[in-house]
């Protein structure tokens, strides 16, 4: 039998991680915001929208290195195929706004969380108690409310073309669940700072090449009017003070918790529908958001288990051969360097 602490759930560090989330899942709200207004306006430049987040973070992070000068931790190759696929998230979820709307694009963003949860499971060996995949569950019962009550009020928004702005975002969805794994380990096995500084580097990189063969025609053609620059500005610091803060969640908490946070995301749209739109909203909105909320707390608490230690375990014996094949890679320099 398992117990639970349910006294734990009002430490300091659980509190902190919940507040973070919902703060980092507001951003989220914002930025897919940002997104869909500038679609509206007929800049359908996917790439670019993205392009001056990662800008802001290779100017800060990687000035932050360059004054460290601290010891590259991890291959800069894993840093290029992260950012690779970080751009290509972006770009197709942010192309699906050109053919459905932002609620079904923030709806079917969710698909993450099982991508998420078999990911850390076979790869960072997680493991998923009966505590944790029960408040999962009931993350997932809430975001399916949204849905139907998007069914029964009638008004989820088709867009142009539904079918293949819902596949982009799936395709989207699966991609942003391999780069939160794949920033869960490097930020637990490399560094922080070096994680957030190359990914704004090559993703900078990636997208300014993207942005040269796909886009160009497109910001030549745009007229740059005040609101689309100030639409362009606010995603980039929205941006940039995203993927900061969640890597500080991943780093402390795990891309799982992280994605369940964003569920929330959902709710929060309710109210620009509200006040930004004047739309009216069905009761279950108001419900789905309660039972998301109890599903995250649920994921919060800690069970008495070796669950923590097992994770522990898993992580250390990553770390170990991160670290030996650091080694390896060192030996082989010292070797091969002439004498």
């Amino acid at each position: 039998m398992v117990c639970f602490n349910f006294n734990e759930m009002k430490t300091k560090k659980t509190l902190i991680g919940l507040g973070l989330g919902q703060i980092i899942s507001l951003l989220s709200t914002f930025i897919a915001f940002s997104a869909s207004e500038i679609t509206r306006k007929g800049i359908n430049a996917s790439t670019s929208q993205s392009f001056l987040g990662y800008l802001s973070l290779a100017i800060v992070y990687g000035g932050i290195m360059l004054y460290r000068r601290p010891a590259i931790k991890a291959k800069w190759y894993n840093y290029l195929l992260l950012a690779f696929v970080d751009v290509e998230a972006n770009f197709l979820v942010v192309k699906a706004y050109q053919y459905t709307s932002m609620t079904s694009v923030m709806l079917l963003d969710c698909w993450a969380i099982p991508c998420v949860l078999v990911l850390t499971w076979v790869f960072l060996n997680t493991k998923y108690r009966l505590m944790k995949i029960s408040g999962v569950v009931i993350c997932i019962v809430g975001v399916l409310m949204v849905v139907f009550s998007d069914v029964h009020a009638g008004d989820r928004a088709g867009g142009s073309n539904p079918v293949k702005g819902d596949l982009l975002v799936l395709a989207g969805a699966t991609l942003y669940a391999v780069c939160n794994v794949s920033e869960e380990f490097l930020v637990k096995n490399a560094d922080m700072i070096e994680l957030l500084a190359f990914l704004g580097i090559f993703g900078a990189i990636v997208g300014s090449v993207q942005i040269s063969i796909l886009e160009r025609g497109v910001l030549k053609a745009t007229h740059w009017s005040t609101e689309a620059i100030l639409l362009y500005l606010g995603l980039a610091l929205a941006l940039f003070l995203f993927y900061s803060l969640v890597a500080v969640l991943i780093q402390t908490y795990g891309a799982t918790m992280f994605n369940l946070s964003l569920l929330t995301s959902d709710m929060w749209a309710v109210l620009i529908r509200i006040f930004a739109y004047h739309e009216k909203v069905d009761w279950l909105y108001y419900l789905a958001f309660a039972t998301t909320a109890v599903g995250l707390i649920i994921y919060s608490m800690k069970e008495k288990d070796q669950e923590e230690q097992r994770d522990g375990e898993g992580v250390s014996e990553q770390r170990k051969e991160f670290d030996a094949e650091d080694g390896e890679s060192l030996r082989d320099s010292l070797i091969g360097a002439p004498t």
